[in-house]
């Protein structure tokens, strides 16, 4: 690995990173779309700003696109309020509507603009080392990391000042305003957060994967433990985990780094999905067997207190079960305790 490669998967660490905060507590609220949203409607704000300065490199276009992702934000939730529609539907109108928006814009106004839609789903991770920022001829190193390590900064400061009072709004919003905090406050300080660190991530790994990054590690950390520090701590983890693995199956295939990043991000939530010990699918599959092996067992044990003593054959008749099963099930109870016994295909209850 050369310096290249490392500062590479720096930036994708970082940049992973700052997603991750502000994505947790979207997931935990139940507005994760919004980041999808989000990122794509800021599209609309870069372009009306290019339009008005004409520089693709401008720092006006960041400033641009958070408004766009403010806006959005507030044109959802202002539907919402009206009980017209609901979350989901509300998110859906408003970000297809910007975005559209954007791309005509670009259709009519800046057709002969470099304005490259690969760049704008998939970033441009790979070439972000070479954009450096130098002070007074002092190379600072890429300006992704900057930007998006100052962001990370600005999401850690504000979770850690305000963990509780997001933490209330978040799980009881009701009980929040009884004590004095205002969770709309915190709610829009929260989308704010988003739309800037959506806008960072934006340039560096474009639009599709600021989703994949906000949303993915937290949903995996959730299905792995419920508390929510450790959500925290588990959702930076595994994103780090993510963007060095993404990066290595991109140097090796030779594919989008930004893309292997969210693949990377999927197949550990599928692994979460399938072995989490409390959530997991495997674990889920294997509580509702002992579960009904539990239920049958009863069923079972039951049925022998009435009949005290009852041939396979005859018990086989009545319940409906096959013979097999019946001997399974009494084998079972047998293991954990003397209570019945079964001797020459005859069940019985121990006196």
């Amino acid at each position: 690995m050369n310096w290249l490669d490392f500062e590479v998967i720096l930036i994708a660490c970082i940049t992973a990173c700052a997603c991750v905060i502000p994505g947790t507590f979207l997931v935990l609220r139940g507005v994760a779309l919004m980041s999808d949203a989000i990122s794509h409607a800021v599209l609309l704000g870069i372009v009306i700003l290019f339009l008005i300065v004409h520089d693709l490199h401008s720092p006006y276009l960041m400033f641009g696109a958070t408004i766009a992702g403010v806006l959005t934000v507030l044109f959802t939730e202002w539907i919402i309020k009206t009980h017209c529609l609901k979350k989901d539907a509300a998110i859906g109108l408003i970000y297809p509507l910007f975005f559209s928006i954007g791309v005509l814009l670009i259709s009519c106004f800046a057709r002969n603009a470099h304005l490259d839609l690969d760049m704008i789903f998939l970033g441009d991770l790979a070439y972000a080392p070479f954009n450096r920022l130098s002070i007074a001829g002092f190379d600072c190193g890429p300006l992704a990391c900057v930007v998006m390590g100052g962001i990370l900064t600005i999401n850690t400061l504000f979770t850690t000042l305000f963990y509780k009072e997001l933490s209330v709004s978040i799980f009881d919003p009701i009980f929040a305003q009884l004590i004095g905090i205002q969770p709309t406050l915190f709610y829009y300080a929260l989308m704010l957060l988003t739309s800037i660190t959506t806008v960072g991530a934006f340039d560096v790994v474009g639009a599709i994967v600021v989703i994949a990054l906000m949303i993915t590690p937290p949903a995996t950390a959730l299905l792995l433990t419920s508390h929510l520090p450790k959500v925290i701590g588990i959702s930076v983890t595994i994103s780090i985990i993510d963007s060095i693995l993404g990066y290595t199956m991109a140097a090796l295939w030779d594919v989008s780094i930004a893309g292997s990043i969210a693949t990377m991000s999927g197949v550990c939530f599928l692994l979460a999905l399938l072995f989490s010990p409390q959530k997991g699918l495997i674990a889920h599959f294997v509580w509702q067997r002992k579960q009904r092996l539990q239920m049958l067992q009863r069923i079972l044990f039951t049925f022998l207190k009435e009949k005290k003593s009852i041939s396979i054959t005859s018990a086989s008749r009545q319940l409906g079960w096959n013979q097999q099963k019946i001997k399974n099930i009494a084998h079972s109870i047998m293991q954990k305790n003397a209570a019945i016994e079964l001797n020459n295909d005859i069940l019985s209850i121990q006196k």
